[in-house]
């Protein structure tokens, strides 16, 4: 790193980002199945822009919270962080944390705005609360004496945010239905995203334990951590064949389908993994995974809705 830009690039894990982008990919296709002439790309580009800005903020204040606990160490398994490698100050990290805050209400504000025109008032005043819950979950995963992320209770929050919320909001928010179906694809990206986060855990299980950071890992061992890991992904994939089955029209539905070698050549793997050093690429290729799955995913309902 030779100067700030590319030291706040690399604050910001940008290879993070496909995978915060999946659950909206997946609930907007899903609302363009739905509304296909009333689609609004406004809120589209809008959910896009504060999902972004939501998972760079999350970054940061994960580098920071972790880096002030003393869980980011030459023990550490994982990439450096920008705080740990001395590349940015806590004094930098906080203001870029500020900033991407007020961007992200910003957004936030403004895709309320669009995506409720028409609607009741309370409809745009959940949806805000909505988006500051999201803003502090972002900053309270490691940040802070309560960081729910040292308690165990991060998958939680992932399978909500990544998952529930992220799909299922995005949908709302664009096709202005309640459709209780859509739990399902929903769990999928929140159980996949969950299992990016298990092989971080898995990963970094020793150095979180002697720090006393508690994850599921921390608490369950490596060996049910791997069963656990099984079972996300398993149930992530029968949830999306469930919605298709119950909601069939064509056979293009079926296209998340061709994800299925790379997720089952994924878990074979995971079993096989005696050395936690070797988790780390495979948080990359799982993030990238539920990337294409999403994609995939939105072509087969897009394309077979219309039959």
């Amino acid at each position: 790193m030779t100067n700030k830009f590319q030291a706040w690039l690399y604050a910001f894990r940008l290879r993070t980002l496909p995978l915060a982008l999946s659950s909206i990919i997946t609930g907007s296709s899903l609302a363009f199945a739905d509304r296909r002439s009333n689609f609004n790309w406004l809120v589209f580009g809008l959910l896009i822009l504060t999902t972004l800005l939501l998972q760079i903020l999350s970054n940061l204040a994960n580098d920071y919270g972790d880096s002030e606990k003393g869980t980011d160490n030459d023990e550490r398994i994982g990439p450096v962080r920008a705080v740990q490698a001395g590349l940015l100050t806590f004094g930098e990290i906080k203001r870029g944390i500020f900033i991407c805050v007020m961007l992200c209400l910003i957004a936030g504000s403004a895709l309320v705005t669009e995506a409720t025109k028409g609607l009741d008032l309370g409809y745009g005043v959940f949806f805000f609360l909505l988006g500051l819950a999201a803003i502090a979950a972002a900053i309270k995963y490691t940040v802070g004496k309560s960081a729910y992320g040292y308690r165990g209770l991060g998958d939680v929050f992932v399978l909500l945010f990544f998952g529930l919320v992220g799909v299922c909001g995005s949908y709302y928010l664009l096709s202005h239905v309640l459709n209780p179906w859509i739990l399902l694809p929903a769990t999928t990206i929140g159980l996949f995203a969950t299992g990016v986060l298990n092989l971080n855990n898995m990963r970094d299980c020793e150095s979180d334990a002697r720090a006393g950071k508690i994850t599921m890992v921390v608490k369950m061992g490596l060996a049910k951590a791997k069963r656990y890991q099984m079972a996300l992904i398993v149930l992530g994939f029968i949830s999306s064949l469930v919605f298709v089955v119950l909601n069939f029209k064509s056979t293009m539905q079926f296209t998340f389908i061709l994800t299925l070698p790379l997720f089952r050549k994924h878990l074979v793997t995971v079993n096989r993994i005696e050395d936690p050093k070797e988790f780390d690429p495979l948080l990359k290729q799982l993030a990238l995974g539920t990337f294409i799955f999403s994609i995939l995913f939105a072509i087969g309902i897009i394309i077979g809705s219309e039959g």
